[in-house]
């Protein structure tokens, strides 16, 4: 069936999607999707199609007669995350801090300037980021009455762009892993580092997606439907709706310690930073007993890095929770069990998501959708200049419809150098390289499905839907602006014009949105807080 219409392969992605978006349910839709991708890939055999649906449960935690802990230790870090902010926030951290943050970031606009810095700043790993930026500014940005949706984006916005711009990444050792051959088997010479920053410097997307981030929050430019979240924070004070199912909320039953300490706060993510950063350098060394950080990069293992973290984050923020509650009598045995318990169930509707996530991701690349659309680049007859826009546009659908940009980076960036070095256009090599992780960055940000956006969402305390439709029109200005710019790119040659171009049309779509548009804080009955 799927040889005769390999277009089928495209309907289980599509159907999740569009019943995420309609139904705002997505266990139910991305359940949906797997059993479509289930009976497609069994042929309608029922029998089969159970096997395979358990299959692709099974593989996330085993697999080849061993734990899958890439995986496991993901799901534990989510956990651990959570455990974490129950206890800082039973210590009184929580509040302390945002106490602290509010009486010196004055205003809306500078609360959201905090998790815009934290998300250039934590650039080394885009799960870490989107999860540990959000907890980080939430209080804050509580504080200030900006949506959780407005958190999530820029949260979004500033992980994977940022990772897959900065060369000492998880993201960057992974790509110029793929590059390394490419380039190799062209008429280059130029190591795959410099490879790596060609093809950043062609990465129009992302460099458009951190530059739109701090043009939003500079001229309070709010569009679509970011608007209604906005509004609701600003003039009823509640930063998402009510009976949203909010990943990483905790509640409001916990007990809090008070005065509580900005050290409870501070402390425990800092660990958690550090050990991270101590795990991914072990990792890599462990694996190829060389310190030196490309090296390092390559071969370090992000997942058991981030246990890592997460352990010694665990460890401190009990210690503040034992420290500051210990002579109060309404803690004890039974609070402590709270926050485990609290920490928990917070992070458990992201685990349910993530892994149905990951099921209908592995499902998928059985059907063969990044396959199918991998070969519609291959068959395309245009002119090799004019397959850099078509290329961003593939890998943008490709990863809209798979949830996964690193799966798209691997399958399309062999493509598209094989292609450029088959019509020996050098030239060509490096911004068509960067126009596939521009497209996959852009089509990651605009999915449901996709587990960077779960995980931002869940950072942010936001839902997931909400958040994918309130960013949708910053996706939309940055991607069709990447498109002009590829095509400025493939009509002149020049990678610097195309640049300007993406630029430029960036910022005039946010100068006459404020013509049209005013401000939230301006048009709301009441004013922001500051």
């Amino acid at each position: 069936m799927l040889e005769s219409a390999p277009w089928l392969t495209l309907l289980p992605p599509v159907v999740a999607i569009v019943l995420a978006i309609i139904t705002k349910k997505v266990l139910l839709s991305l359940g949906a999707g797997i059993l479509a991708a289930a009976l497609l890939i069994a042929e309608f055999n029922l029998l089969e199609t159970a096997q395979l649906i358990w299959q692709s449960f099974a593989v996330l935690f085993w697999d080849d007669g061993a734990l899958n802990t890439w995986y496991i230790y993901i799901l534990l870090f989510i956990v651990l995350l959570g455990v974490i902010a129950a206890f800082i926030m039973m210590s009184g951290g929580t509040k302390a801090f945002a106490d602290w943050a509010v009486a010196r970031i004055k205003t809306r606009r500078g609360g959201q300037f905090l998790p815009a810095v934290l998300g250039i700043v934590i650039f080394i790993d885009d799960y870490f980021n989107a999860l540990a930026v959000g907890q980080i500014s939430r209080p804050v940005t509580d504080q200030h009455h900006t949506s959780r949706a407005k958190l999530a984006y820029i949260v979004d916005s500033t992980s994977a762009p940022v990772a897959v711009l900065a060369p000492f990444s998880s993201w960057g050792a992974y790509i110029i892993g793929i590059l390394a051959p490419i380039v190799a088997a062209s008429t280059l010479t130029v190591s795959s580092i410099e490879a790596f920053l060609g093809a950043a410097a062609s990465n129009y997307y992302a460099i458009a997606a951190v530059m739109l981030v701090w043009l939003v929050i500079l001229f309070r430019a709010d569009l679509g439907a970011m608007r209604r979240e906005e509004r609701r924070a600003i003039v009823e004070g509640r930063p998402y709706a009510d009976g949203e199912v909010v990943p990483g909320q905790l509640s409001d039953d916990l007990p809090v310690h008070e005065p509580g300490a900005k050290r409870a706060i501070i402390v425990p993510f800092v660990a958690l930073v550090i050990g991270v950063l101590i795990g991914i350098m072990w990792t890599g060394y462990q694996a190829t007993g060389s310190w030196d950080a490309v090296e390092i990069l390559a071969a370090t293992d992000p997942s058991s890095a981030l246990i890592f973290g997460g352990l010694l984050g665990l460890i401190c923020a009990i210690y503040y929770y034992v420290r500051y509650t210990s002579e109060n009598p309404k803690f004890g045995w039974h609070t402590f069990g709270q926050g485990w318990i609290g920490g928990v169930k917070a992070m458990s509707p992201a685990i349910g998501i993530l892994v149905f996530a990951w099921m209908l991701g592995g499902l998928i690349d059985s059907l063969g959708t990044g396959v199918f659309l991998g070969d519609l680049v291959e068959s395309s007859s245009l002119p090799a200049a004019w397959l850099i826009p078509i290329v961003f546009v593939i890998a943008a659908a490709m990863a809209f419809a798979t949830g996964t940009s690193w799966g798209s980076f691997g399958l399309l960036l062999p493509i598209a150098g094989g292609i450029v070095n088959s019509v020996d256009a050098p030239e060509l090599l490096l911004p068509m390289l960067g126009a596939v992780l521009a497209g996959a960055v852009a089509g990651d940000h605009a999915s449901p499905i996709s587990d960077t956006t779960i995980l931002s969402a869940t950072g942010a305390g936001c839902n997931v839907i909400t958040h994918v439709i309130t960013q949708l029109p910053f996706v939309a200005v940055a991607g069709l602006s990447a498109v002009a710019g590829y095509s400025m790119l493939a009509a002149t040659g020049v990678i610097w014009l195309g640049l300007v171009t993406t630029l430029v049309l960036v910022i005039a779509t946010v100068l006459v949105s404020r013509v049209f548009l005013r401000p939230v804080e301006v048009e709301s009955a009441e004013p922001a807080v500051g």
